[in-house]
């Protein structure tokens, strides 16, 4: 067989062509999305201006775009009251909240520390879970 008739491998990755890994970095990526989450995470259910106020740099139209992907990733809820002037408010789902391990020990990972567990977020976790289920 000369170099030029060998079959070159079909990918590194074991998925194939839908690679998980890829898909759950897309469903988080982008330079918003993570820091929403992380907002909704520490600071519970919060309206859209609230999370405008506390993501720095971020425009309407990239909060709004980021927030439906979120939504459609079913990692964020989305209530809209029909009241005047309209209130929408925007909840972490429990899909989202399983999330936040990982997230954590990426975390620890990104500064060479050992990973010491999720002591420290677990009140946070558990609370966020008992809201999420109301």
């Amino acid at each position: 067989m000369n170099k030029t008739s060998r079959e070159e491998p079909a990918g590194i990755c074991p998925c194939g062509s839908e690679c998980a890994i890829e898909r759950a970095l897309a469903m988080v990526g982008g330079r918003w999305k993570l820091r929403l989450l992380c907002t909704l995470m520490l600071d519970g259910t919060q309206r859209y201006n609230d999370l405008k106020k506390k993501t720095a740099g971020i425009t309407p139209a990239m909060l709004s775009s980021s927030l439906r992907e979120l939504e459609r990733d079913a990692l964020v809820t989305r209530v809209q009251y029909e009241q005047i002037p309209p209130r929408v408010e925007y909840t972490i789902t429990e899909k989202a909240i399983k999330l936040w391990p990982i997230l954590h020990r990426l975390i620890h990972w990104s500064r060479d520390e050992e990973y010491d567990g999720d002591s420290e977020f677990a009140e946070i976790i558990q609370h966020r879970i008992a809201e999420v289920r109301k």
